[in-house]
């Protein structure tokens, strides 16, 4: 009888001191030493502590810029940015060719690089001469109105250059035009005139019709004109004073200034509204005056 009761404690996995046996231990107790594979998580990635699991991809970033755009507009872009690209180059070519010394492509296409260049693009190195500027130009002018009851009146002198002078003063980013458009229109018309103010060439004719237009802007500016008047004629006229020279120098200069009048010109063309009677009127009282 005890040998079965020894028999049937351990078929029934128990030890000899009723305690359990070795299997129930290693089911139930210590888990053995191992790799635990589990199955998948409930977001349907691996589970914690699979083995060889790969990291989460991120998601991919939203294209900006040219990149967002669609193909077609992508060319569209692209062509726009060339035609861009090759108008800068040819600007900067032909003023390169401008003040460059004279060369072959100087000669053969100096009038194509001239009519790109004058007047609003022209380069000049004064600064950088060996005797700079050394004058102060002041440049004035003055307007013969037709009123609205059909008389004739001149107004007073306007100084162009003491206006631009006012508006550059104190400005931390002063006008380009301000500074410059002024000064090298009157420039363009000393190089291209005589000394009887004819024009030399079709580039002296230039320079007067510049004159002109600049003349009426700012003319119009200061509402020379008045209440229904039209400006019919404008004349120029320069004061140059020389800069005087350090007392180190030695040098002696006249501190005289030097007046420069230039004849009346007809603004018809450039107005286009001008009554030619007006005009006639206007040119019979300067001829007289």
């Amino acid at each position: 009888m005890d040998a079965y009761d020894k028999d049937s404690d351990a078929e029934q996995g128990q030890g000899p001191d009723g305690g359990a046996g070795p299997e129930e231990t290693g089911a139930t107790g210590t888990v053995a030493t191992g790799t635990v594979v589990t199955g998948t998580g409930a977001t349907g990635g691996p589970a914690v502590g699979e083995a060889g699991a790969a990291p989460p991809v991120p998601a991919p970033e939203p294209r900006t810029g040219v990149a967002a755009l669609s193909p077609r507009y992508q060319v569209g872009a692209v062509v726009a940015l060339a035609v861009v690209a090759v108008a800068v180059c040819a600007h900067l070519g032909l003023v390169f060719l401008h003040v460059a010394p004279s060369n072959t492509l100087t000669k053969q296409h100096g009038a194509a690089v001239d009519e790109w260049v004058f007047p609003e693009f022209e380069q000049n190195w004064k600064l950088f001469a060996p005797n700079p500027l050394q004058q102060n130009v002041s440049v004035q002018v003055r307007a013969e109105v037709s009123t609205a009851d059909g008389g004739i009146r001149t107004t007073g002198w306007y100084d162009l250059s003491a206006e631009d002078g006012r508006a550059i003063a104190g400005n931390p980013l002063p006008s380009h035009t301000r500074q410059n458009e002024l000064r090298r229109a009157w420039d363009f018309f000393v190089a291209t005139h005589d000394s009887q103010d004819r024009p030399v060439g079709l580039r002296g004719s230039l320079s007067e019709t510049y004159l002109r237009r600049i003349a009426l802007l700012r003319l119009e500016r200061n509402d020379a004109a008045g209440p229904g008047g039209v400006v019919e004629r404008v004349q120029y006229r320069s004061r140059t004073t020389n800069v005087a020279p350090p007392s180190w120098s030695g040098e002696k200069v006249s501190g005289r200034p030097t007046v420069r009048e230039l004849p009346w010109w007809s603004v018809a063309a450039e107005t286009g509204d001008a009554r030619p009677e007006a005009a006639d009127a206007a040119a019979g009282a300067g001829g007289a005056a």
